[in-house]
């Protein structure tokens, strides 16, 4: 099963994206990982991305493709992967249909969460964890059952991520409206999209995503 999670950030890619994980052993490829990793593995291809990077430069959609090119060709994507984080465009969207056509394969599924904006600003905005054990919180929705004092571990001292905040997430939010959001239509018109609302809880949205991959399950 190879499947992209869609959705704008907060929307809760990676929570759903580790459960997929645990229920049918595929990997979550991180664009992120798959570049450190190759650069720390010295391949040809992360040798590429380390020059560019050391230059102080954006890694070309180019080199990130065939990072994740040699990335799927690894014996754990055997029986399928989740993309995380990419493709963002509609010209990453194209080059990872002909990467992937090149090898015989294909994505099965493109799954969307679809959020409600203001809601969404406030979940970010208002979420911290515990700085000792990870424990996460809300402001609204989930608070320590005593305040100020971790549920889990007892600790007191709590961080949020400098991210986290009304603004940045605006700003992040308009960033996905205008690069990542036409993915929508150019999956949809390949018959490639599913929807869930990934404002539900996050059992619900589970379940849901669950019910649409039960179909594609190797």
């Amino acid at each position: 099963m190879r499947l992209i999670l869609l959705g704008p950030p907060g929307a809760g890619k990676g929570t759903q994206a580790q459960r997929i994980v645990e229920k049918y052993g595929i990997p979550q490829l991180s664009t992120g990982d798959m570049l450190r990793a190759a650069v720390a593995a010295g391949t040809d291809v992360g040798k590429r991305a380390k020059a560019v990077m050391d230059a102080g430069k954006l890694v070309s959609d180019d080199i990130v493709i065939d990072i994740v090119s040699e990335r799927i060709d690894q014996a754990d994507c055997a029986n399928g992967f989740i993309l995380d984080g990419f493709p963002r465009t509609l010209v990453q969207a194209d080059a990872t249909e002909s990467m992937l056509q090149s090898k015989g394969l294909e994505l099965d599924v493109v799954v969307e969460l679809q959020v409600n904006d203001a809601v969404l600003v406030d979940r970010v905005a208002g979420r911290y964890t515990c700085a000792k054990c990870g424990a996460g919180y809300h402001d609204h929705n989930h608070k320590p059952k005593v305040d100020g004092v971790c549920d889990k571990c007892g600790s007191t001292e709590f961080k949020r991520r400098p991210d986290d905040n009304a603004e940045t997430m605006v700003t992040r939010l308009q960033a996905y409206y205008k690069e990542t959001s036409p993915l929508i239509g150019y999956y949809y018109a390949k018959k490639k999209l599913k929807s869930v609302d990934g404002m539900a809880d996050i059992d619900v949205v589970s379940a849901a995503i669950d019910s649409i991959l039960s179909g594609y399950s190797r």
